[in-house]
Parts: C-alpha cells; sequence; structure tokens
C-alpha cells in the first residue's frame, strides 16, 4: 500500500491530500485573499491523517507543487515537505504547478494552458494536449492581443487570471473555464504516484521551489 501525502500551495489555495496507491482518499483545503497558509498547511496534514487513520510513519512519500507561483507560498509548502521527507526518511517528489492546474480539465479535446497570474499582462504558462502531456514547456509571457493567434484548435484557458487574458485573448476558439481556478493537491495523487513508481524523486538536500522568476515576491 503506496501513501502518499501531496501538499499544494503555489497560489491562494492551500491544499492538501492523502492519495492511496494513486486516488485520493482525503482533501482538505482553503484559498483566501490573505494567504492563510503558514496557519493552515499543517493543520490540514494533522487532520487528513487523523482522519484516515494513517500515522505520518504509513507515509511511503510527500510530493510538493514546485512552482511556479507565489514566492511565499512556494516557501511554506516546500519547506514542510522537506521536513516531513527528511525527517521521516521517505522520498520527496515534486510536480509542476500547472500541470496540477492542467489535469483539473478533462474529457475536451483541443490544448489546455493552465496560467498562473504574473501580475500586469504577463502569466505563467504552458501547453498540454486532451491528455495532459506537455506541448510546451512552463514559462513566463506578456500577453498581447496577438497571443495565440496563431492557433486554430480549440484551447481551453484555466488559471487565476481568466479575466483580464479575456481582455486579449478573443478568438472564437478560446474557451475560458471559470470554475478552474487554482491547483489543487486532488489532481496531485495520481502524479505523484506514477513518479514515485518510476523512482522520480528530489534530493531533499538541495530540492528549491521553481519560482522561474524569482523577484516576483507574493501578491
Amino acid at each position: 500500500m503506496v501513501y502518499i501525502l501531496n501538499i499544494e500551495t503555489a497560489t491562494r489555495n492551500c491544499s492538501v491530500s492523502l492519495a492511496k496507491n494513486g486516488e485520493t482518499v482525503l482533501c482538505k483545503e482553503i484559498a483566501e485573499l490573505g494567504y492563510s497558509h503558514a496557519e493552515k498547511l499543517h493543520v490540514f496534514i494533522e487532520e487528513i491523517l487523523n482522519e484516515a487513520s494513517i500515522k505520518v510513519q504509513d507515509l511511503s512519500a510527500v510530493a510538493v507543487s514546485k512552482g511556479p507561483g507565489s514566492y511565499t507560498g512556494l516557501r511554506i509548502g516546500v519547506s514542510a515537505a522537506k521536513g516531513l521527507s527528511y525527517a521521516l526518511g521517505i522520498p520527496l517528489i515534486s510536480i509542476d504547478t500547472l500541470q496540477v492546474l492542467a489535469k483539473q480539465v478533462k474529457g475536451k479535446s483541443g490544448k489546455i494552458i493552465p496560467m498562473i497570474d504574473a501580475r500586469r499582462m504577463e502569466v505563467y504558462s504552458a501547453t498540454f494536449d486532451a491528455n495532459h502531456q506537455y506541448l510546451k514547456e512552463v514559462h513566463a509571457e506578456v500577453l498581447t492581443q496577438n497571443s495565440y493567434n496563431d492557433e486554430d484548435d480549440v484551447i481551453y484557458f484555466v488559471g487565476d487570471c481568466q479575466e483580464k487574458c479575456q481582455t486579449v485573448l478573443t478568438k472564437d476558439n478560446f474557451i475560458f473555464i471559470p470554475e478552474i481556478i487554482f491547483p489543487s493537491a486532488h489532481e496531485m495523487s495520481e502524479i505523484s504516484f506514477e513518479k514515485y513508481k518510476a523512482n522520480i524523486f528530489e534530493d531533499v538536500a538541495y530540492f528549491e521551489p521553481f519560482y522561474l522568476k524569482d523577484f516576483l515576491l507574493n501578491k
């Protein structure tokens, strides 16, 4: 039995899930304007383990959303994940935040572009196919009226910057999914389990969040 604790704190959503063999058992999360990650994260971890009747020693690995995203949020999540991994002697798994966000789009054809707000008209983005495979790696970009104009496929945009995106991304094949705003630890379960089976782990001593542009501080 493989139990993995998944931690997602890259955005306003403080999210924790417990997965058994790649399936989410429990998930707790809250998205607040004040970024309550420091107060909520360890409470959520303790509550989930208690409710699942799982001891921390039963965990096989801990997974963390590595970014890009909020500088402060990422530091809090990664610090907690590294602490648990080191103390328990279990593997540390990192997952791309934009992949976690894209995984919420299911049963669609076309392309998926998750975006995280980076202030003004800049976003962190990546492009995935309908099976959540990378077509374009994570990068920072400034959106203009010409962005993605060469794309004829249906594109599903998700993330916390949809309102500003819609002011410049106006083609008929652009679809915005307003209910998908923040990445959730629920979607990390399958990804972390696959990485666990493939022994894709991080070095706890040297792993750092993927800030992408580390001078952009928490909003």
